[in-house]
């Protein structure tokens, strides 16, 4: 490992961990994820939500973690923020919560039958990550990783990103990227599901400022900035009333089922 490796985790930890300090604005105005994703998850693994061993890493407030549990889900969440988590523990005070992280997960081998990551995957090393994973899950289960991501094919979400991007490091939007490439010679499905959500320019602004770029930005220049956004959108929503529209990209790979327990096809004579 070299020393830039050793630095770059270290910042991507405490950009992680950013999000404490915004628990409550981050549970109030982050938005959810549409049905259609569970039905792709569903589709693509080949097992129904309901009754599954799934833990949600990186789960923060709990966003993912209630819609899985509402899906039939037996969900542990892990969280590596004692805000996050508390926020979590009082959204869903009934929801078992462990804090870790996903690059060494404090659970047993072949204890989940669905690992997944919600805006959550790109803060982890992948070299450990999902090694970890592949041990995590039993044989034949499914690591899932899913982002929102503002849809850059709406015109006003493609302005307000280029404002974004010229005053904040890579934009607020928070892109997958490289984050969706697995190790080579892992089998990968992905899906892009389609979704939109009315929210009022309040509820908008809180969830541009619960992005960890405008949380490590400091309080101030966060406030100027998000007072200029809110201008910008007036023009285009003068009622107040404001249509995010997301593309959720979703990356699902399966561990390999355990070859003893595979059946050969019966031959005859």
């Amino acid at each position: 490992m070299t020393e830039p490796d050793t630095a770059s985790r270290e910042a991507r930890a405490l950009r992680a961990l950013s999000f404490d300090t915004a628990a409550a604005q981050y549970d109030a105005a982050r938005p959810g994820y549409p049905p259609a994703l569970f039905d792709a998850i569903e589709e693509i693994t080949g097992h129904p939500l309901k009754g599954c061993r799934a833990v949600d890493v990186g789960a923060g407030t709990g966003i993912a973690t209630r819609l899985l549990r509402d899906r039939g889900a037996d969900v542990t969440a892990v969280e590596p923020g004692p805000g996050m988590a508390s926020q979590l523990l009082r959204s869903l005070p009934g929801v078992a919560l462990v804090l870790g992280s996903g690059d060494a997960l404090p659970l047993a081998d072949a204890s989940a039958d669905l690992i997944t990551y919600a805006q959550a995957f790109h803060w982890t090393d992948p070299e450990r990550s999902v090694p970890e994973a592949m041990r995590v899950l039993r044989p034949g289960g499914a690591l899932a990783l899913w982002w929102n991501v503002a849809d850059p094919d709406v015109p006003w979400i493609a302005a307000q990103d280029e404002r974004l991007r010229r005053r904040l490091s890579g934009g607020a939007h928070g892109r997958p990227g490289r984050a969706r490439e697995l190790p080579d010679g892992m089998e990968r499905l992905d899906r892009r599901v389609h979704w939109t959500r009315q929210v009022d320019v309040e509820t908008h602004l809180a969830n541009l400022g619960s992005h960890s770029a405008f949380l490590v930005l400091g309080e101030q220049a966060a406030a100027a900035f998000l007072e200029q956004e809110r201008a910008e959108l007036l023009k285009v929503f003068p009622d107040g009333v404001v249509e995010e529209a997301y593309a959720v990209d979703l990356t699902v790979t399966l561990r390999a089922p355990d070859p003893s327990t595979v059946q050969e096809p019966s031959s005859t004579v």
